[in-house]
């Protein structure tokens, strides 16, 4: 199984991007998908996390100018970011909980894409 990132980049304050993750190998199915994020020097927090039914929960400092998403037929996920702020400067890690047959869940992570938020 692997996670494939895509997206980030550089943007301004107040600028938005948008970031991808797809799933793909043996995949029986996949339960919550997320994003997470580790700016310099700190430990790599939950930004957003949506499960198989579409319920999402996002971490304070986002809610309201993230949303996560996901398409359960592609098993991928996205996150749209608006209004973006520098302190949103952060490599961001997608995950998935991935079912390996009816028993076993697994969790993957896809690597790193650098989000830049700067004027």
């Amino acid at each position: 199984v692997q996670l494939q990132a895509s997206g980030g980049g550089l943007t301004q304050p107040g600028g938005s991007l948008s970031l991808s993750c797809a799933a793909s190998g043996n995949i029986f199915g996949v339960n919550d998908m997320g994003w997470y994020r580790q700016a310099p020097g700190e430990q790599r927090k939950l930004v957003a996390v949506i499960t198989s039914a579409g319920i999402t929960h996002y971490a304070a400092s986002v809610r309201g100018r993230f949303t996560i998403s996901r398409d359960n037929a592609k098993n991928t996920v996205s996150l749209q970011m608006e209004s973006l702020k520098p302190e949103d400067t952060a490599v961001y890690y997608c995950n998935a909980k991935i079912r390996m047959d009816v028993l076993r869940t697994q969790t993957y992570w896809g690597q790193g894409t650098q989000v830049t938020v700067s004027s």
